[in-house]
C-alpha cells in the first residue's frame, strides 16, 4: 500500500511564502548595507537562491548567499561552509532550511556562526513542523504545519519547470 501525498503548497503559494518572507527579511535589516543569506544544502540553498532573487527587486542591500552543508546525522557539528567564516564576520546572517522538524538541523547551522561576531542571526523555513526537540525557533516561516510524526513533509523546488509543491505523506 502506497502513502497518499496530500498537496499543502503549490508553485503559486509557495512563490506567495518567499515574497512574505523576503519583505519580512527587508523590513528587519532595512537599515543594512548587506545580509548573508546561508542556506542549508539542497533545498534551503535553493530556496535562498529565490528569496535572493525577490529581495534583489526590492532592497538596496548587498545579498551575499552561502552554501552550507552540515553532516544532519551526526551527534557533533560537522558543516563546510563555501565562503571563509572571517567573511561572515559582523554582518547579519539569515539561515535558511525548507522544514524544520527536530531542529537538530537548524541548532546545527546557527551553531557555524556562534564563535564569531555578527549584528544579527536570523533563521527562515518555508514549512515548520512544530516537532522539536531542539530549543530553536525560526524567525520567519512560510507556514506552521501541524503533523504527526509518521507523516513526512516534502519540499519540491524545481526552477526550470516551476514544478513546485510541498506535500504531506
Amino acid at each position: 500500500m502506497t502513502a497518499k501525498k496530500v498537496l499543502i503548497l503549490d508553485h503559486q503559494q509557495i512563490q506567495q511564502k518567499i515574497n512574505r518572507i523576503a519583505h519580512q527579511i527587508l523590513e528587519d535589516n532595512f537599515d543594512e548595507k548587506e545580509i548573508i543569506l546561508a542556506g542549508v544544502v539542497i533545498r534551503g540553498y535553493k530556496l535562498a537562491l529565490r528569496l535572493e532573487k525577490v529581495l534583489k527587486e526590492i532592497a538596496d542591500f548587498k545579498i551575499t548567499i552561502v552554501k552550507l552543508e552540515l553532516e544532519k546525522d551526526s551527534s557533533k557539528l560537522e558543516s563546510k561552509i563555501d565562503i571563509p567564516l572571517k567573511e561572515c564576520e559582523n554582518k547579519v546572517i539569515i539561515l535558511v532550511d525548507d522544514v524544520l522538524n527536530s531542529g537538530r538541523t537548524l541548532a546545527y547551522g546557527l551553531g557555524v556562526f556562534l564563535n564569531i561576531p555578527l549584528k544579527k542571526l536570523r533563521s527562515v523555513v518555508l514549512i515548520d513542523r512544530s516537532h522539536k526537540n531542539f530549543p530553536v525557533s525560526p524567525d520567519f516561516v512560510g507556514l506552521e504545519l501541524s503533523t504527526i510524526l509518521k507523516e513526512h513533509v516534502s519540499v519540491i523546488l524545481d526552477e526550470e519547470r516551476e514544478d513546485d509543491e510541498v506535500y504531506l505523506k
